[in-house]
């Protein structure tokens, strides 16, 4: 079935249009697209936003590795470096840092009617993006591409079964999220 799917290019951008209507919602529902929320975090006294990122960590890792381990997908890691790693970081962080918002929860409080997430957000993004755009084959030749590690999963970079990583992880992120919740962060 999913290879089927595979075969079809606008039935992936259904299900994927789909899917980002779907994450956006509970993105909407579970809080974290309200401004104050996410202030809340950056100022570690609201941990709405850790908790739903670390939800979202278990169940995408265990699902990932569990449809692999079936036969049901394959993974296709990008490649990473240093370089781009810093850059990206710095970018994520200073836009998070001035309005308070990151992509996924940006487009989230878009769709709410968030106006400083229009106006600040969108805008922002169209303009980081068309400067990086602009820029990108300076930056891909003098500072992208250091310390390039290739294609790698952690698994592999580790060499351990997949499962000798997901399992401790999940258990050590599920004892953090209990604590979270039973101290009333």
């Amino acid at each position: 079935m999913l290879r089927r799917v595979h075969e079809k290019k606008k039935l992936q951008l259904g299900i994927g249009f789909g899917a980002g209507i779907l994450f956006g919602f509970l993105l909407q529902k579970g809080g974290v697209t309200n401004y104050d929320v996410i202030l809340g975090q950056l100022l570690l006294t609201d941990f709405t936003v850790v908790k739903i990122m670390l939800s979202a960590m278990i169940t995408g890792m265990v699902g990932v590795y569990l449809l692999r381990s079936l036969g049901l997908a394959a993974l296709h890691p990008k490649p990473g470096s240093f370089g781009s790693t810093v850059i990206g970081g710095l970018l994520f962080g200073v836009g998070f840092g001035l309005l308070g918002y990151c992509p996924g929860t940006l487009a989230g409080a878009v769709g709410q009617g968030a106006l400083d997430a229009f106006l600040g957000g969108i805008i922002g993004i169209l303009i980081g993006t068309g400067l990086f755009a602009q820029f990108f084959p300076t930056l891909e030749k003098k500072i992208l591409n250091k310390g390039f590690w290739g294609e790698v999963t952690w698994p592999e970079l580790l060499r351990v079964n997949p499962w000798g990583l997901i399992l401790p992880i999940t258990l050590g992120i599920s004892l953090l999220l209990f604590w979270i919740e039973t101290s009333g962060r």
